[in-house]
């Protein structure tokens, strides 16, 4: 009996999709569920796996193809004598080697599972498993990273003991609480799994145990697995072993295809590898946001400069005995915060937002901080800034910003900011157009300090200045408030004494 393997129906705004990776071949003998073709749209990765025990008959689209909803790619001989004894008896004795290892383990078996996620958050992605199959870990010990579009989430082992099966390998899609590995408590653990499964050097054996993305590279570049070392734990491989091999594998290479014609001696020579890498979760959803903005705000920038001299003076003379009170330094973003808190009560439409046909006044003051992570950048929220003092904003940023760093945000910490700061000046930029945060209304970009000679009172002198940029939605905020904004900001960086006397 033939039956038709079809793509799944693709998600609401999905018009096609594309054959991303195939894990069999036409004649191999598969078992029901089995994983046979990763389908990957704009949005999601589907896996299409097998109806019913038997043997692929014919593969219609290859990998790279672009297909549509139910549409027809392969077709699978249903049991009977295509489904060859020897391979099926092979995976069953496989099937029995690893049933027998899991009782083994002392105590008793459990499953991992996908925290609860954020609200609003539909799913997230297996990003990075710490331990393999068979290796021991204590409790509490992170066994793998699971990314959504805002947070990193880790997950622990429950007690002492060992991964038995690996369900969720690293790049696959999951949601909340879907069971993503088996955990066996006790020191063995799955000790013996991983030794029963290499038992030969079958070749889809060992493909089973790469990830996503390392499979897509071996397609990608057609290298045969079992000629790679792998180098990870328990004989990984990795997309850096395969990188390796395809450096190292050029001498190889060179010595097969003599027969063809020689190459022309202008050709470029040297190491001239390529590196793709998917784009995570989070670059994905900053990639689509600025995009938003970019097209969905009438953005607009306005620049003036600040003489940070004053600023620099003060934190000379007070930064010991500010450090010794409050045990943290006294650096230049307490400043910005509180300048920029005292201009957004002077010009509430800067801290408005637009919602469908409405305006919304918030009649309270939190501050988005631009961070950047080794994951992208995060906007982190300081609320109530008005009731912070320098020693509170201070504090607060630094906690937003080494939480940013170790991926431990919370959703909570995320969310909201009526208006956001961004400092390009750290990484050397002197001047630029930040674009907007929806829904907020503007962003303040501050930049390089920088000794430049100015006229003073007639007079030339170099004076530590830093250039400000203000990008606004000009459909709620006119040019008179946004300049008269950056202007209240710069009068109170230039005179820090205005933000004590509000004047």
């Amino acid at each position: 009996m033939t039956i038709e393997i079809k793509v799944p129906v693709l998600p609401e705004s999905v018009a096609d999709a594309t054959i991303a990776t195939w894990h069999v071949k036409a004649g191999d003998a598969v078992k029901r569920d089995q994983n046979l073709v990763d389908i990957e749209t704009d949005k999601v990765v589907l896996e299409v796996v097998a109806p019913a025990d038997g043997t692929i008959g014919e593969i219609l689209n290859e990998e790279g193809a672009t297909v549509l909803g139910e549409q027809v790619i392969a077709k699978l001989e249903k049991g009977g004598a295509a489904a060859a004894s020897e391979p099926k008896a092979k995976s069953e004795s496989k099937e029995e080697s690893k049933e027998e290892a899991t009782p083994a383990a002392s105590g008793k078996a459990s499953d991992v599972k996908v925290p609860v996620l954020p609200e609003s958050v539909a799913d997230a992605t297996i990003a990075t498993w710490h331990v393999a199959v068979g290796e021991a870990v204590s409790r509490d010990q992170n066994l793998v990273d699971i990314e959504t579009d805002k947070v990193v989430l880790e997950v622990v082992a429950p007690a002492d003991g060992s991964l038995a099966e690996i369900i969720a390998e690293e790049g696959a899609t999951v949601t909340a609480e879907e069971v993503i590995a088996k955990f066996v408590e006790g020191a063995a653990g799955g000790a013996s799994a991983p030794a029963s499964s290499e038992e030969s050097d079958d070749n889809d054996e060992s493909s089973d145990a790469l990830s996503p993305s390392v499979r897509r590279l071996l397609a990608e570049k057609g290298v045969d697995a079992s000629k790679v070392k792998g180098t990870g734990k328990n004989g990984r491989i990795t997309k850096e072993d395969v990188e390796k091999y395809l450096k190292g594998g050029d001498s190889a290479q060179k010595s097969a295809p003599a027969s063809t014609e020689s190459a022309p001696a202008e050709l470029p020579t040297g190491n001239r590898t390529e590196k793709r890498v998917p784009m995570t979760r989070l670059r994905k959803t900053i990639a689509n946001r600025l995009l938003e903005a970019k097209n969905s705000t009438a953005m607009l920038t306005t620049f003036n400069e600040v003489n940070m001299k004053p600023i620099m003076d003060l934190r000379k003379q007070y930064q010991e005995s500010f450090e010794k009170r409050h045990g943290i330094r006294l650096g230049f973003m307490s400043f910005y915060v509180k300048a920029v808190t005292e201009a957004l009560k002077r010009f509430p439409e800067v801290n408005a937002s637009i919602d469908g046909d409405d305006i919304v006044y918030h009649n309270y003051f939190d501050v988005s901080i631009a961070v950047s992570t080794p994951r992208g950048l995060v906007t982190p929220v300081l609320k109530d800034t008005d009731t912070l003092g320098m020693a509170g904003v201070e504090k607060g940023i630094k906690e937003l910003a080494l939480k940013g760093r170790d991926g431990k945000l919370s959703l909570a910490e995320l969310q909201g900011g009526n208006f956001t700061i961004t400092n390009g000046g750290v990484f050397g930029s002197l001047m630029s157009t930040p674009i907007i945060n929806p829904p907020q209304s503007a962003i303040l970009g501050m930049h390089k300090i920088q000794d430049r000679p100015m006229a003073v009172n007639g007079k030339v002198e170099i004076l530590p200045m830093m250039y400000l940029a203000l990008s606004y939605d000009h459909r709620i905020i006119d040019g008179k408030e946004s300049v008269g904004f950056l202007v209240t900001v710069k009068e109170m960086l230039e005179d820090p004494t205005r933000l004590l006397l509000d004047v």
